[in-house]
């Protein structure tokens, strides 16, 4: 499977199902629970098509040059734009495969890019952002809430006997009738408040946090609750993503979640440029542009997904 640097890579790291089929061996033959069975299953697609063992080589490579697997062996590996086009690929597929366990689990969930509604039995109202999972635990004694992946905000119909309670990523949200949000995706803010007062538990520290609050988390430092602009934070609920100031690297982060692939930003000093403005969750493109034209920047489209942001 021979990538060249021209107009072909496109056509080539699209949505391929030999290629998605690779990574996902690679995925799951490099983790430490593979049995003999998957083994023996991989052997037998392996041997399937010629055009098997060639993806799975490229796919395997890349990973090996990333990093994640042991370098055994020497091997040309495609230079440029079509790398970061099959890193890309198979990094989304990963990502993927990784989380296939928390789909099977969920009770309530969202695909990449989906923001969705639920209306719990208790009245209790959750809204869903992209990519999310949440296990509902519901006994006559508690309301607990496992949020496996992704950011939910939840609307809490209040029962004092019951207190509802979200655990996400070693953080612990306890409410028993407010507005609030949790991440599951290692966020700065992993949790903020609408309405009402929440506790929360994170890293060993008890907290309460009030309506215009948050919780911020900093690499090496105590959680610490801080003013908040909450009600901006989860514009998403309504279809807007609204930054005021926020960097570059961090706006391009934030549009990546609701998209498939990967938005790669060639120079890192581009990074630190200021982002005001609200965009539509639903149409990434045409955020990507719109920034692209503030900041006098190229977009230029490998995949569907890959995109490579760069100076003009």
């Amino acid at each position: 499977m021979v990538v060249s640097d021209g107009t072909d890579v496109q056509d080539r790291y699209g949505e391929d199902p030999i290629d998605e089929a690779a990574a996902g061996w690679v995925a799951r033959l490099s983790s430490s629970d593979a049995t003999e069975s998957d083994r023996a299953a991989f052997e037998a697609w392996l041997a399937a098509d010629p055009a098997h063992a060639e993806a799975y080589a490229e796919m395997d490579a890349v990973w090996r040059r990333l990093g994640h697997l042991p370098v055994s062996r020497t091997r040309r590996m495609p230079k440029g734009p079509a790398c970061l086009a099959a890193a890309a690929v198979l990094g989304a597929v990963l990502a993927t495969q990784f989380g296939l366990a928390d789909w099977l689990r969920a009770d309530l969930w969202s695909g990449v890019g989906a923001i969705e509604h639920a209306i719990l039995a208790d009245g209790s109202r959750i809204d869903l952002n992209t990519g999310t999972a949440l296990v509902l635990h519901f006994s006559d004694t508690e309301r607990r809430v496992e949020l496996l992946r992704g950011e939910a905000l939840f609307d809490v119909a209040p029962d004092p006997a019951r207190p509802f309670v979200v655990d996400a990523a070693g953080v612990s949200a306890r409410a028993v009738g407010t507005v609030f949000f949790v991440r599951a995706d290692g966020a700065a803010k992993p949790v903020g408040v609408a309405e009402g007062r929440v506790d929360v538990t994170a890293s060993g520290r008890h907290l309460r946090v009030a309506a215009g609050e948050a919780i911020r988390r900093q690499d090496g430092g105590a959680p610490t609750v801080v003013k908040d602009d909450v009600n901006r934070a989860v514009a998403w609920r309504d279809g807007h993503l609204i930054f005021s100031g926020e960097r570059l690297s961090d706006v391009l982060a934030e549009l990546e979640r609701y998209r498939r692939g990967r938005i790669v930003l060639l120079d890192a000093r581009l990074g630190d440029r200021r982002v005001t403005g609200s965009f539509d969750p639903r149409n990434t493109d045409d955020a990507l542009d719109a920034i692209a034209a503030t900041f006098a920047l190229r977009v230029t489209r490998l995949t569907p997904l890959v995109v490579l942001i760069g100076p003009s």
